[in-house]
């Protein structure tokens, strides 16, 4: 006995020990986010990418959804995706201002979002949450979205899955759409692991943004309006009647005090002969500085990179742009009130913390910085002035761990140049090299030689992903899967002979842009907008590249372009 006399003590030594074991091994897990969690079971059911998928409506009330479709309510609907069914899910028509076009159009192909858990908390489609159905609106692809998605994905982006489906409600055929893995709980999950940092999507009503906030805007809103009942003041530009231009003598143009942009109605763009450009002084950007024949192509919008008035202009407010304001978090509502996740007080300390770094003299600091590296490589090469980067200051969102910012890709139907409608040599030649000087998260990477250097590296490292046909090869494979789909399609947005124009017209655009990139990169292309002023003879020529072809901008507006009739006309008939 004598040999187990201090037995009981031995025992309780070595059950203290584990226990402190055990909750240091919590304590360690709770701190460091699960990077690697197990597969949630709908990334290879639903985004499987080698077929186009069914997913059939079960809606009581069509008509009243329909009839009520603007104000983005949820309906109760049943899903059944590729013959599983799911009952009580939440339907709504989403989109800002597509949402407002479709309407105006006449048409009811809107884009939907589906929500699992919305009357039932924590229901979900084998672990998806929530789920956009994009109705591929400005988009006789059919795949910019697409594309861009498998591009980010590919090239280790934090990116939305992705796939093509046919679309039924109340067993009639609705259309082709793009199933896209909506950016919440499980897209966090799927990528950071559960225990994942903080989900924001900076957007403002200034720019048609936010749930609802596209009702009433237009892309008129984006042009500088004064009141036309005013008088004038100094400075002020001049005022026409509704479809009016000023008139100027042969070969001048409009001289306007520095920095400042002619003055137009809502809605209406200056009226210039068929295929002229509006003829702007030195130094004025009107698309890519240098060739005035742009118009309003280039990234930015109207006047090129940068928007009205010059580079780092644009319709964001300070917080959509991720500029430090103060350390108050009421001067941030368009990120607060825009959460994705449940945020707290430290949370928005934090965050603004991160863009007071951003903005200050080491921005490095406040980023992952090779996911943002790796965003806007990809985000550069396809051109989409929708976006952080282009006129309008949106979609895109915004991610936040530890203190440090990275940004995750969302709505790219009118990338490839289908934004502003400037001329194709603009967006081939779309230089590498430009910092918005009013958007800290781009800016940055100019800031400082290395993180050029490194910018540079990556770029070089997708190009060669890109090489060898591969990117050719993924536009042939989307093709021939959807093709059957548009032409069978009875509410598409355009012809079968539209889509097979745009696809070629994609193929195009993307062999020049890599040819131009390249020769960025290389030294022989100018990479700035001021470079490429010195020399448009080394720019890249995109003669016979029709971006209109691709589908873009012009489909918006109060009328319809071909397509949008066509779609107009087959909804109708659909609805009987």
């Amino acid at each position: 006995m004598s040999t187990h006399k201090h037995i009981d003590r031995v025992c309780c030594l070595a059950l203290c020990l584990a226990l402190a074991l055990t909750l240091a091994l919590y304590a360690f897990a709770a701190a460091v986010p699960d990077a690697a969690p197990a597969a949630l079971g709908y990334e290879e059911r639903l985004f499987d990418t080698a077929s186009v998928h069914t997913v059939d409506l079960v809606v009581d009330d069509w008509d009243g959804f329909l009839r009520d479709a603007e104000s983005e309510e949820y309906t109760p609907c049943a899903v059944i995706i590729d013959g599983e069914a799911s009952r009580n899910v939440g339907l709504r028509a989403k989109g800002n201002t597509s949402l407002r076009q479709v309407a105006q159009t006449g048409s009811s192909r809107y884009s939907f979002k589906l929500e699992f858990d919305h009357y039932e908390d924590g229901k979900t489609w084998h672990g998806l949450d929530k789920l956009s159905l994009n109705n591929l609106i400005q988009d006789n692809t059919c795949m910019k979205d697409y594309l861009v998605y498998r591009l980010m994905g590919d090239f280790g982006v934090a990116a939305p899955l992705c796939s093509y489906a046919w679309v039924t409600v109340n067993g009639e055929d609705w259309g082709l759409y793009l199933a896209v893995e909506g950016i919440e709980d499980s897209f966090l999950a799927r990528n950071y692991g559960q225990n994942a940092g903080a989900l924001y999507k900076p957007d403002s009503a200034e720019a048609g943004g936010g749930r609802g906030n596209g009702r009433d805007f237009t892309f008129g809103d984006a042009l500088p309006n004064a009141d036309a009942d005013a008088p004038a003041q100094t400075g002020d530009a001049p005022q026409m009647p509704d479809g009016e231009a000023p008139q100027l003598p042969d070969g001048e143009t409009p001289q306007l005090p520095d920095g400042e942009t002619p003055q137009l109605p809502d809605g209406e763009a200056p009226q210039m002969p068929d295929g002229d450009a509006p003829q702007l002084p030195d130094g004025m950007q009107g698309g890519r500085p240098g060739r005035p024949e742009n118009g309003m192509g280039g990234r930015g919008g109207l006047n090129g990179r940068g928007g009205f008035g010059g580079m780092g202009s644009g319709m964001g407010s300070a917080d959509v742009r991720l500029q430090y304001i103060d350390d108050d978090p009421a001067s941030y509502p368009n990120i607060f009130d825009n959460a994705k996740t449940d945020v707290t007080a430290a949370d928005k300390a934090r965050l603004i913390a991160a863009l007071k770094t951003l903005s200050g003299s080491d921005p490095a600091q406040a980023l992952d910085k090779e996911a943002v590296l790796r965003y806007l490589v990809v985000h550069d090469f396809v051109c989409n002035d929708d976006s952080y980067t282009g006129q309008m200051v949106h979609n895109y969102y915004l991610y936040e761990q530890d203190g440090r910012l990275s940004m995750l890709p969302w709505d790219y139907n009118l990338a490839f140049g289908g934004f502003g409608g400037g001329d194709a040599a603009s967006a081939v030649n779309d230089p590498i090299d430009e910092a918005l000087t009013d958007r800290p998260m781009q800016s940055w990477v100019f800031a400082d030689a290395a993180a050029t250097e490194q910018y540079h590296a990556l770029y070089a490292e997708f190009l060669r992903q890109l090489a060898d046909g591969a990117l050719d090869a993924l536009v042939t494979e989307t093709q021939a899967l959807i093709a059957p789909y548009v032409e069978k399609d009875p509410t598409a947005f355009c012809t079968g002979e539209e889509f097979t124009a745009g696809v070629a017209a994609l193929r195009q655009f993307l062999a020049l842009r890599a040819e131009s990139v390249q020769g960025q990169l290389a030294g022989t292309v100018p990479a700035t907008t001021e470079a490429q002023r010195q020399a448009p003879d080394a720019l890249i020529p995109a003669e016979g590249l029709d971006l209109a072809a691709m589908g873009g901008m012009g489909a918006m507006g109060g009328g319809l372009d071909a397509a949008g009739r066509m779609g107009y006309d087959r909804a109708r008939s659909l609805e009987g």
